[in-house]
């Protein structure tokens, strides 16, 4: 029988955003970037109280389809605990559905604020799995959990039960920072993903999987490979007809030399850099409607638990 949690237990708990991708590492690669939703959450005698401030405000629900309650949910089931209550207040920075990780971020904060309420049973592997599974993939959700780069993966058991998510974290070298390029419209990655084909060519799958040993390499030690560990065959060129400033973007910056990719399913253009990019390049982009945000790579997330 589950447990009941007691009213005035409160977790607060700060969510990294993530890149994905990384340019080759298709749904493999992550990174945690440092932008910040702080989630608090707080056991009440009855009912749902849902107040969101900053990104999403006007746009996202205050009920049960929130994400973030979803996560709770799932959370607390998994930690076999329930509450009477929740009352559930959202501070968001990430920007929504722009390709640096809300939705994992969400996730994430639901689940790690239910396991810091429950006293903590759930593993680290436990939370990367519960958070991956409303995205289907790892990569973004293993970053915001795991802090710093991530290598992701999904095993798919031969009994035909579900997916299982893994991640591990890799070091990143202390001179790598990420600037992201964040256009002024949303981007659905379901939709961005019906664009790839069903097939590439081995020529294409060898050099991806080649670029991302590279990159693997290049945040760990080698930052002076980054361009030639962000290049890709598999999903960018396939985007760039339905993201053109993307695309822009991008192309712009590895011709002045940067390492810039299209974050996750964008559309947002990052780039991992170790000196500054040209501040006519990115005055260029601030005029043309895009958001400059300069960002550290990012810890892991992180809880509070307190009583009120």
């Amino acid at each position: 029988m589950a447990t009941d949690l007691q009213p005035g237990l409160k977790a607060t708990v700060t969510v990294p955003g993530s890149s994905a991708n990384l340019g080759p590492g298709f749904d493999t690669l992550g990174l945690a970037v440092g932008i910040y939703d702080t989630v608090e959450v707080e056991v009440t005698d009855s009912g749902l109280e849902v107040e969101i401030f900053g990104e999403g405000a006007d746009d996202l629900p205050r009920d049960n389809s929130h994400l973030v309650v979803k996560a709770i949910r799932s959370g607390l089931k998994a930690a076999d605990v329930e509450a009477p209550g929740l009352r559930v207040i959202c501070h968001n920075t990430i920007p929504q559905s722009r390709g640096l990780g809300s939705s994992a971020a969400a996730a994430v904060a639901g689940v790690v604020a239910a396991n810091t309420l429950a006293g903590s049973p759930l593993s680290t592997d436990e939370v990367v799995q519960l958070s991956s599974e409303f995205e289907g993939h790892p990569d973004n959700a293993g970053a915001s959990v795991l802090g710093g780069g991530v290598v992701s993966w999904t095993e798919i058991p031969v009994d035909g039960s579900k997916p299982q998510y893994r991640a591990v974290r890799i070091p990143v070298d202390e001179s790598i920072r990420a600037i992201a390029l964040v256009p002024n419209f949303h981007a659905s990655t379901n939709a961005v993903r019906k664009v790839l084909p069903s097939h590439v060519t081995h020529t294409d799958a060898r050099f991806n999987v080649s670029r991302t040993a590279v990159m693997t390499a290049a945040l760990q030690h080698h930052p002076e490979l980054l361009w030639e560990g962000t290049r890709d065959r598999l999903h960018q060129p396939y985007r760039a007809d339905v993201l053109p400033v993307t695309a822009e973007w991008v192309n712009r910056l590895r011709n002045r030399g940067h390492a810039a990719y299209l974050s996750g399913a964008g559309p947002t253009a990052m780039v991992l850099t170790t000196s500054q990019v040209e501040s006519s390049l990115l005055d260029d982009a601030k005029e043309a409607g895009l958001r400059v945000l300069e960002l550290d790579i990012a810890g892991p997330a992180t809880a509070e638990l307190s009583r009120s």
